[in-house]
């Protein structure tokens, strides 16, 4: 996931100048739809954001074996189990389908995958010592390269009895990614994503973090564009073009939505307050009928 700067300020000139047809080539229906609203001034994607049929498809093979890392995953979880146990099986399983763990030395990041236990938000590094434990509820984030095609996807893992406000609030944030992916609608907006899955939080009384979003991926882990969990006012954001990939993965507080970065290891996201954090993720491809979950 992207770090957003909230200082960053979008002009209107970036705005119109996003999209470029094809030098001495006529314009597709696709350069036409685009250049509608480019020229209504709503931000579009850059024309190398839009992945070819072969890119998507090469991205849906890595989304299967992704899917099938947390399919093991899924079967193997269980209290007594440490973390470092997690990352041991994602790298033993990725290797043997040829495929890479993209996580691994991405940006100094030391494992195969993320592990984040109750208050930790994302991004938390397995470990030997670090035990699951009845009642706990766990994110696994598994991200793999296979064949150069990046693709990226968590779910929530509740271990033994978890308190029901917990559960729900497990479940409430899967609702909040469905609900998000509903609302991925080609020619629609990425601020209707955030939008959708703001209002269902809040409206169980839960909290968006705000700093950390989805983002592109495909060609490279983290591409543009931002995928924000909260909306803007006024802002509808980036429109949803036909072949454009990208995750959303919102991570929803039971709590206030403040959040911190542990300073010993630079990468686990907590909670303020302490409270427990949830977080599922898709990657999915816009088409025009509808989104097409690529990896889950």
């Amino acid at each position: 996931m992207d770090i957003i700067d909230f200082k960053e300020a979008m002009t209107l000139k970036k705005i119109k100048n996003n999209w470029r047809p094809v030098q001495g080539e006529p314009l597709t229906d696709l350069d036409k739809k685009v250049l509608f609203h480019q020229n209504k001034g709503f931000l579009v994607p850059k024309r190398k954001l839009i992945k070819t049929t072969e890119q998507i498809e090469g991205i849906r093979k890595s989304g299967l074996i992704n899917t099938a890392i947390l399919d093991l995953v899924a079967a193997n979880i269980h209290a007594g189990m440490t973390t470092a146990d997690i990352d041991k099986l994602v790298y033993d399983y990725t290797l043997s389908q040829g495929a890479i763990p993209a996580p691994l030395n991405y940006d100094g990041f030391p494992k195969s995958v993320c592990t984040s236990i109750n208050e930790v938000v994302c991004h938390g590094i397995p470990n030997e010592n670090e035990i699951l434990r009845d009642g706990d509820i766990v994110n696994v984030d598994v991200s793999t390269i296979f064949d150069g095609y990046f693709s990226d996807a968590s779910r929530m893992f509740m271990i033994g009895e978890v308190k029901p406000e917990v559960k729900k609030l497990v479940q409430i944030t899967k609702e909040c990614l469905e609900i998000g992916v509903e609302k991925a609608k080609s020619w629609g907006f990425l601020g209707d994503i955030g939008e959708g899955i703001q209002r269902h939080a809040e409206k169980n009384g839960y909290s968006v973090v705000r700093e950390l979003c989805g983002h592109g991926v495909g060609l490279k882990f983290h591409e543009e564009p931002d995928v924000e969990h909260f909306s803007r006012k006024g802002r509808k954001g980036m429109l949803l073009v036909p072949g454009m990939v990208f995750t959303i993965e919102p991570m929803i507080n039971m709590g206030k939505k403040d959040i911190f970065i542990d300073e010993e290891d630079g990468w686990t996201v907590c909670t303020e307050d302490g409270l427990p954090s949830a977080q599922w993720e898709y990657t999915l491809a816009i088409t025009e009928s509808g989104p097409e979950i690529l990896s889950y």
